[in-house]
């Protein structure tokens, strides 16, 4: 049974230390599925273990893929270039790359795939990448346009370009990216709309593709080319999670301390990345900040921003409504139960009214995660700052980030009210 609480204790002095985040969530499911659909043994090291990354590879050795796990960052995958029809629904939980990687993946078996989840992926949406698979004659269906999805898939595709809209999430271009390699012809995957969730996220799509292999060309700034080239197998270097390390680099800040990551900002290729250079901006963010290319990071410098010198518009976040969580809210709840006034919805755009004079202060607050990962970890940051802030089911951090309350108290954090 799970913690049903936990309440952070702010530590009152700068928190300094090592703290290596995880293993990138986005790169080790990508590179998990294109192992699995690869002929051959791949490695893939500095790997994300959390429930996301077991759910996929749960899903590939349910189609046949030997998944072998030999040290807490490894996964050694072993596939035959084919997935074979699963005997049983795929369960997914609430990992949206698993859900929209894998639908995308099951037009490739010569067979029956169900793709189903949690009573939360249950209602994200999935219709635009049904709708894409269907215009290329993929057998694809879903009664409410969310999981679960039901694919009888041949191997075949009856179509040379799909369109996609990626407005809602850039996980179901990168789906059609990775499946399209596998196909029997060559496929040209565009953009509809100007908008797309995380063009960054395509960009690390499309190198994972490569270093498997596969021949992908973008043509246009709405269109790629992938070759039928299938995947080989690869030893493949996943570097650590972007979004993790937000965190950890908002605590240095909050606290004025030195949390060594093991990695310079500069080094990582995921899209929240570049949130580091906000979050040294620290306490004078910028009046508004536009999180459509960064959308993870948003909860982190949603939380900063409260105790920033001035207030701060997030724009660009409609997306954050139909993530785990409807993120715009849960942020806007939190920040007001901490100090009511602190937050506004305004349309999709949140505005935190911003409070310096909070740090110091305890203001007894229960948190709702609303079993979110990011929502768990961004409000223990309010934690390292204000007194009384207790944090809900604080276990659903084990979706990407494990060990994340333990981090914390290596670097000088302590707790109590743990049931």
């Amino acid at each position: 049974m799970g913690r049903a609480k936990l309440t952070i204790l702010p530590p009152g002095k700068p928190l300094s230390g090592r703290a290596m985040p995880p293993g990138s969530k986005s790169i080790t499911n990508r590179a998990l599925l294109l192992a699995g659909l690869a002929k051959g043994t791949s490695r893939l090291t500095g790997a994300l273990k959390s429930d996301d990354t077991r759910y996929m590879a749960e899903a590939l050795r349910a189609m046949g893929v030997q998944v072998d796990e030999p040290d807490a960052t490894t996964f050694v995958v072993t596939g035959t270039g084919r997935l074979l029809p699963p005997a049983a629904p795929l369960f997914l939980g609430n990992a949206g790359t698993a859900t929209r990687f894998l639908t995308a993946a099951a037009a490739l078996v010569d067979g029956k795939v169900v793709v189903d989840g949690d009573e939360h992926m249950r209602k994200r949406p999935i219709g635009p990448l049904v709708e894409a698979l269907r215009s290329l004659g993929v057998d694809a269906s879903t009664a409410t346009d969310c999981p679960p999805v039901t694919v009888n898939g041949t191997g075949r595709f009856d179509a040379d370009r799909v369109r996609i809209d990626g407005g809602l999430s850039s996980q179901y271009v990168s789906a059609l990216l990775m499946m399209a390699a596998g196909g029997n012809r060559p496929v040209v995957v565009e953009l509809l709309g100007e908008h797309i969730g995380a063009l960054g996220y395509i960009d690390l799509t499309v190198a994972a593709m490569r270093a498997f292999g596969a021949k992908v060309e973008r043509t246009s700034a709405v269109t790629w080319q992938i070759e039928p080239t299938g995947y080989h197998a690869t030893d493949f270097v996943i570097e650590p999670d972007a979004s993790a390390a937000t965190y950890l680099w908002a605590a240095e800040v909050l606290t004025g301390g030195a949390i060594d990551l093991g990695v310079p900002a500069d080094a990582f290729t995921q899209p929240d990345a570049k949130a580091y250079d906000l979050i040294s901006q620290f306490p004078h963010l910028p009046a508004e900040i536009d999180g459509s290319q960064m959308q993870d990071a948003v909860p982190t410098l949603a939380v900063l921003a409260a105790f920033n010198e001035t207030p701060v518009r997030f724009t660009g976040i409609a997306n954050l409504r139909v993530k785990e969580c409807d993120r715009v809210r849960a942020l806007s709840l939190g920040l007001n139960n901490i100090r009511e006034g602190l937050a506004t919805e305004e349309g999709d755009d949140l505005l935190v009214a911003s409070d310096p004079s909070l740090a110091g202060q305890t203001l007894p607050a229960e948190i709702d995660t609303f079993a979110d990962h990011r929502i768990a970890m961004s409000f223990a940051l309010a934690g390292l700052k204000i007194g009384g802030i207790t944090i809900l089911d604080p276990d659903c951090v084990a979706k990407t980030f494990p060990t994340y309350w333990d981090v914390l108290a290596s670097l000088g954090v302590t707790y109590t009210d743990i049931q």
